[in-house]
């Protein structure tokens, strides 16, 4: 059984092709990823209309190059899976209908996949974990503890009520005057910085509550940026060490609360937290979770890092196992820039028009 998924919710195109062979095991067969950071390093950002343009110019021969590394023709596939978000709506539009046309041109069946479901599953095909866990999502769009108890069963725990942690990085970045993206070059930065030189707030902690905040520490940088001004490239590296320790600090205390609440949920089952999302292959913050994890008994598990940021194969997985369980959507279906992986929690934020941001 094969499912071919499309990835087009950012500024990454990608397709790939999961297989499940006959013992009911899932793997990559095909995981093509092309990145637009280039394009977008001139605007400090992701510019959402040049990311449509680029995907439109490269997804068909991505496809193509997709089914050539899997040796297989559109023919042999069962079924065709794409991001039908959240993201960036003109994203999100090349990639389903390109899914669409597609299942059409071929007669497969359509599904549309939420992209943050794409992350919570990646685990199960990495390796083969079984329901329920505990998910920390952290992304460059989403910062959210969400407990997975079974395919499209989601129960939110925490989510931010500002800046994602992605997006603090970048802010960050962009007040020291870094290049974008800001999150590995911070990182890069902090292993040869002095992480106690400056004192930053850890936002929410020890509150009950399981939400995130990094709108204040993003400020509190700014503020001791310009206090410090001009900076020197020691004071730049000091400062980038402090926001990272800031950052780990906080996310285990959020995160250590959330264990909490799974372990008297769920005192008989195995403890598992996953890590994932674009945030997840820092270096410092995996380490930090794995002590945590350590300490209170449960099992850590980090996707590779090509898995934790935006790929196809994620997507053509969690297509998979819909498609297994019957699951198809309508091909008139329309693509979403705001899809909460839980629907039943309260938004904190930005519920709008468009629906709950998180």
């Amino acid at each position: 059984m094969r499912v071919l998924g499309i990835e087009t919710s950012c500024d990454e195109t990608a397709a790939a092709i999961v297989e499940r062979d006959e013992g009911d095991k899932a793997h990559i067969v095909s995981n093509i990823v092309w990145s637009q950071i280039e394009d977008h390093v001139p605007y400090g950002g992701v510019v959402p209309e040049i990311a449509a343009r680029a995907h439109v110019e490269i997804l068909d021969g991505l496809v193509k190059r997709a089914l050539e590394e899997a040796k297989i023709e559109l023919k042999d596939i069962d079924a065709i899976a794409a991001t039908g978000g959240p993201g960036l709506i003109g994203g999100l539009i090349v990639g389903l209908m390109t899914a669409k046309a597609l299942a059409l041109a071929a007669n497969k069946p359509f599904i549309a996949v939420n992209h943050l479901e794409g992350h919570a599953l990646t685990a199960k095909l990495t390796n083969n974990l079984d329901y329920p866990y505990l998910l920390l999502l952290v992304s460059g769009g989403h910062t959210q503890v969400i407990l997975v108890k079974g395919l499209g069963h989601y129960k939110r725990l925490g989510t931010t009520i500002d800046d994602a942690l992605g997006e603090a990085f970048d802010k960050t970045a962009k007040l020291l005057g870094l290049a974008y993206p800001g999150g590995p070059i911070i990182e890069k930065l902090a292993a040869r910085g002095d992480s106690h030189r400056v004192e930053l707030p850890r936002p929410l902690k020890g509150e009950k509550r399981l939400d995130f905040s990094f709108s204040g520490l993003k400020t509190a940088v700014r503020q001791i940026a310009m206090e410090m001004a001009p900076l020197s490239d020691k004071d730049i590296a000091d400062i980038a060490a402090s926001f990272e320790l800031a950052v780990t600090d906080t996310l285990s205390d959020r995160v250590e609360r959330s264990l909490a609440v799974f372990k008297n949920d769920y005192p008989d089952k195995e403890a598992c937290l996953v890590v994932a999302g674009g945030v997840a292959s820092n270096k410092a913050i995996r380490n930090s979770l794995q002590k945590l994890c350590d300490t209170h008994g449960f099992r850590f598990i980090a996707p590779p890092i090509g898995l934790c940021t935006d790929n196809a194969a994620m997507i053509a997985y969690a297509g998979l196992q819909h498609f297994i369980h019957g699951d198809r959507s309508s091909f008139n279906i329309a693509p979403r820039s705001r899809w909460p992986l839980d629907e039943h929690s309260s938004p904190l934020i930005g519920a709008g028009r468009r629906g709950a941001k998180a």
